[in-house]
């Protein structure tokens, strides 16, 4: 069979080097010249009712450390706090807090519901937008919307408690907390003139009809690391922050060293406060507190009015300076301050000039890394993508043994928690800065997540990208036995394996062919052949070659949950856990023969991971007559095998199409120069020809001698047939990419009985109706970024074997027939699609909200949802999930390419 000439490469993807100013603190933070990394966006924004701090014995984190809590208890494990700042180790933290002079408390943190309280799980209830960051954070801007009334926080918790899971969640924007614009836009920026020289600027807009009155903090404080009674790494003796005049805090901590805060004098604050970072016992259990200074100090002071809740001596460990403001409508007032060490008293005469200079640069980076050829709309969100993607790091600090044992200075906890959540991880050490999911609703790293994260991030911070990946694979995280640790609810959950994707594709996104970093791409590979083993040994018990692996992420789903133990005693083999160990193996082959090329020492594991390959390919289609394939309905299925019966689920869901991710070419030339490889090939494709039948061939047809081989689970026959579903509308298709689950099912459910029960399942576009994993995801019809973008990259690369000979009907029945790569773009931009405005101004992520449409303060802001609606493109799930939405980006370079002219890569990114 011919092949298709060699395709041009997209300009817009090709590895462009980073350039100018930022790139060079880039540089200078890598080579551990200059920290300019030590300060940044690391502080959370929920740390409260997080798993790190629940010592309850049940594992009920939700009650265990109420929002209620937070104002006044102490944090074990990490802070939080509104727009705010820490150093790399989260010593040292910087935030603000806010009062309009009507909420019952002070707004130092965000609010929202429990997993409980939520009528579809946990949800943060504000709004709030990160607008801009560079890689090193020497610029960061957000923004953050302040109700003018009392925050309605009662009725936002009762509401969402009347509602059912049949109903949309009931958002601050639903209450009447913004009309007639009465409310505040707190902007918060930070611009660095030093690693350890942090100029912060505050804008209060009144967007308002009538002057307004607002309390702002500007808050800096000291993580308790002190009242543990423990020593050694992460402990220090306590800390001091004191006043220096009447515009001024010092810092003084044993590790950071001296830093001070001081305020501009127009406009000066009115008074500095200072208390302790310490629980107010008395007001929590009716226990007298240790210290009559305590964490609440500045609510008692501010909302409650009480001067003597604060410190006269001006001391402490964590301090404010408080600003009482009134502003006139349509008018607003910019504070400004600096954070610093080592540099002289005073904000600096080059406050305004320094700004000035990293927004600059700012716009200059940005300018080298988003396409030219993308529309002003597509680079505004681009832009705040790359912006929310930087946001959303943070410290992260969790030692489970210290969490299971608990404190010296606390009381022991119940037996129970030695046995329960986590308890088996007590090797794992964690205490770095780390990408989120999203820093409010899911304030943890997840570890699938974070894969997906690190192909933006290998754009635009290809060193931290690198250093993520290999964080993971290290021995305080990953378990001796191989696994890579889920999420703190679960660190035994079973994520797909993708991180052997992510690697490999970091490893091309951010270097030029000849120049990319062999070193990390060896460092990887030696750690992932202990997970990959860990697979084979604990998900593929029976050494059938079919894999299972629970929920994989996926959270609902299957007919049940896949993670508990089955319905009639049975055992599932999945299509989606087989077909990820496919992916898994052909990654590892990919990076194996490219580590071969420079060392021959490879060249035995590829051949072993090309016939682990094979194998799993033929179990996939062959074992039993055709595996899980179907092919009366030409889809792959999950069995169940149950009382002495093997049982295809026929539920039509992304869990079908996930064999179509594993997909690679072999190229001859590459391996002509592997003689090792090439023997043991030849070999298997003589004397395996039962195997080898998966294997395809073709060769090139421009006069060339490339021949390529094609590694992938479905023949082109069955390529086609699958094609065939997931371009169809009535299935697959919406106008916002790749559903999870057929369409088809929204009028005929899937319903399967075992040991006498029914199980129904329903397309169901938007916010989960079933409580499985907590319900506040859904799988079960809404569009998901990160399948969609394995989808377009899994077309590519059959596009560059197959060719324009390989075309598919879309969308099914439209007689309209592109080539694969076509189809590629045309998800891309199908999944941009909900974040650009249409003819009336509206974006489909925002729904009919006329604020976003044609509001000047509203129009052009963005958030970055879990998923996306099935129908409508609406965002659901966390709002700021920019993580792995982040991906949009990838989809707007390939939109960008194509107006270019360009073809995909050989391989993405190649």
């Amino acid at each position: 069979m011919a092949s298709h000439p060699k395709a041009r490469r997209r300009d817009s993807t090709a590895f462009v080097p980073l350039r100018g100013a930022e790139a060079e603190r880039l540089g200078q933070d890598e080579r551990r010249e200059i920290n300019w990394k030590r300060w940044g966006p690391y502080l959370a924004e929920r740390q409260w009712a997080t798993v790190r701090e629940d010592y309850s014995p049940d594992g009920s984190c939700w009650d265990y450390f109420p929002h209620d809590h937070a104002r006044s208890r102490t944090y074990r494990w990490g802070e939080d706090g509104l727009l705010g700042i820490c150093d790399r180790e989260g010593r040292l933290c910087f935030a603000l807090a806010l009062w309009n002079g009507r909420d019952p408390i002070l707004k130092e943190r965000l609010f929202g519901l429990t997993g409980p309280e939520g009528n579809h799980g946990e949800d943060v209830k504000e709004i709030y937008f990160y607008l801009d960051s560079t890689p090193t954070h020497a610029y960061m801007k957000a923004l953050y919307k302040y109700p003018q009334r009392e925050f309605p926080y009662a009725g936002l918790v009762a509401e969402n408690a009347r509602r059912t899971k049949e109903d949309p969640e009931y958002e601050i924007q639903d209450t009447a907390a913004f009309e007639d614009g009465r409310y505040f836009d707190v902007f918060a920026e930070y611009a660095k003139a030093a690693a350890d020289d942090v100029r912060i600027r505050f804008t209060i807009a009144n967007r308002g009809p009538d002057a307004a009155k607002i309390d702002v903090l500007p808050t800096l404080w000291f993580r308790n690391t002190w009242s543990w009674g423990r020593s050694g790494e992460g402990y220090w003796k306590k800390p001091r922050l004191c006043a220096e005049g009447d515009r001024a805090v010092i810092a003084e901590h044993e590790s950071l060293g001296r830093f001070r805060l001081d305020a501009a004098p127009d406009p000066a604050p009115a008074s500095l406060l200072f208390t302790e970072n310490e629980t107010n016992t008395e007001r929590l259990f009716g226990v007298p507190n240790p210290t009559p200074f305590v964490k609440d100090a500045f609510h008692a002071a501010v909302v409650g009015g009480r001067a003597d809740a604060v410190n006269p001596e001006r001391t402490g460990t964590k301090a404010a300076l408080r600003y009482s403001l009134e502003i006139p409508a349509g008018q607003e007032v910019r504070l400004r301050l600096r954070l610093s060490s080592g540099v002289p008293a005073g904000i600096g005469d080059d406050f305004d000039a320094v700004f000035a200079g990293r927004i600059r640069e700012a716009d200059a980076f940005w300018k080298s890394r988003i396409p030219d050829a993308l529309t002003g709309e597509e680079r505004t969100v681009a832009r705040q993508a790359y912006a929310g993607l930087l946001w959303t790091k943070q410290f992260y600090h969790f030692a489970v043994r210290d969490w299971l044992e608990g404190d010296p200075s606390a009381p022991p906890p119940p037996e129970s928690r030695r046995h329960g959540r986590d308890s088996s991880w007590e090797h794992l050490y964690n205490r770095d800065v780390v990408s989120m999911p999203d820093k409010w609703e899911y304030p943890w790293y997840a570890a699938w997540d974070l894969a997906f994260h690190m192909l933006p991030f290998s754009r635009v911070d290809p060193h931290f990208a690198k250093e993520q990946l290999i964080l993971l694979l290290r021995e305080w995280y990953t378990h001796p036995n191989g696994q890579i640790p889920a999420y703190e609810f679960a660190f035994s959950d079973v994520n797909p394996p993708v991180h052997a994707w992510a690697a490999w594709r970091a490893y091309k996104i951010s270097g030029a062919r000849g120049q990319r970093d062999r070193l990390f791409l060896a460092r990887v590979f030696q750690k992932l052949l202990i997970n990959f083993t860990w697979w084979v040994n604990r998900k593929d018990p029976e050494g059938r070659n079919l894999f299972a692996g629970g929920f994989l992420g996926l959270d609902n789903i299957g007919v049940f949950d896949r993670s508990t133990e089955l319905p009639g005693g049975g055992h599932l083999e999945q299509a989606d856990g087989t077909a990820w160990m496919a992916f898994f193996c052909s990654t590892m082959l990919s990076i194996a023969l490219e580590l071969a090329s420079e060392d021959p020492a490879y060249e035995d594991v590829a051949s072993k991971f090309f016939e682990h390959f094979v194998a799993i390919t033929d179990a996939m289609n062959s074992l039993g007559g055709t595996g899980l394939w179907d092919e009366q309905d030409g889809f792959y299925y999950d069995q169940i095998h149950v009382q002495g019966q093997s049982i295809p689920l026929r539920l039509r869901s992304i869990v079908g199409l996930v064999p179509l991710f594993a997909v690679e070419i072999l190229d001859q030339a590459q391996i002509e120069n592997l003689p090792g490889f090439r023997k043991r090939l030849q070999w298997f494709l003589d004397n395996r020809q039962d195997l080898a039948r998966h294997i395809s061939y073709m060769r090139d047809d421009d006069g060339g001698h490339g021949v390529h081989r094609l590694l992938a689970i479905p023949s082109r026959e069955r390529l086609e047939r699958v094609l065939e579903y997931l371009f169809d509308e009535k299935e697959f298709l919406s106008p916002h990419g790749i559903r999870a689950l057929s369409r088809v099912y929204a009028e005929h459910p899937y319903t399967f009985t075992v040991s006498g029960q029914e199980h129904r399942v329903s397309y169901d576009p938007g916010p989960s109706t079933t409580g499985v994993f907590g319900g506040n995801s859904n799988w079960r019809g809404p569009v998901w970024f990160p399948m969609n973008y394995l989808l377009i990259e899994a077309l590519e690369r059959y596009h560059h074997f197959y060719g324009p000979s390989f075309k598919v009907e879309l969308p099914t029945r439209s007689g309209r027939w592109v080539t694969l790569a076509e189809a590629s773009r045309e998800i891309a931009r199908r999944l941009a699609a909900p974040f650009l405005p249409d003819a009336s101004g509206h974006r489909p992520c925002f729904g009919e909200d006329p604020r976003f449409a044609s509001d000047p303060h509203w129009k052009d802001l963005l958030l970055f949802h879990e998923y996306f609606h099935g129908d409508t493109g609406l965002g659901l799930g966390a709002s700021h999930q920019t993580g792995w939405t982040a991906l949009v980006v990838r989809c707007l370079e390939s939109l960008a390419g194509a107006r270019l002219g360009g073809e995909p890569a050989d391989t993405p990114d190649d």
